[in-house]
């Protein structure tokens, strides 16, 4: 999968500080004090960006192995690695991607987000968050 992704240059090799995952988890964690805080008031707002630090959570452990989606691969790719390589909660990327998909792009209008979902959406970027931690340390550059 992450050969075929880099074939289509949908992800792309970096390294020396790009090459780390620290940095995308302190913005992940930032996004989610964000979404917790308007949770309640703004649970559409709090939902999109409990899908962000999601996102940059899958993100750092790309980084981490020295790979980075590009403007073609986008978040899709971010998915799809992270589920390929890391499986089981990592799934969730993708639902979270499609969810927040079809809040950006409503197939009618009116399409809300209920607090209760925002706050799901911030308990699992935070769960993302906590299995990344766990698997940073163990990571090394990607090699096919």
């Amino acid at each position: 999968m992450i050969d075929a992704l880099l074939a289509k240059r949908q992800l792309e090799r970096i390294s020396g500080a790009a090459a780390v995952a620290e940095p995308w988890l302190r913005q992940a964690q930032r996004r989610l004090d964000t979404a917790k805080q308007i949770a309640d008031d703004d649970p559409e707002s709090a939902f999109i960006l409990a899908s962000d630090a999601a996102r940059f959570v899958g993100t750092a452990l790309l980084a981490q192995q020295g790979l980075r989606p590009t403007q073609a691969g986008g978040h899709l790719a971010v998915s799809d690695a992270t589920r390929e390589q890391f499986g089981g909660p990592f799934a969730q990327l993708g639902t979270l991607r499609r969810r927040r998909n079809e809040l950006e792009y409503p197939a009618f209008p009116g399409e809300q987000v209920e607090a209760s979902e925002s706050r799901a959406a911030i308990t699992t970027a935070n769960s993302l968050a906590d299995a990344a931690r766990q698997l940073i340390d163990h990571l090394g550059i990607y090699s096919s």
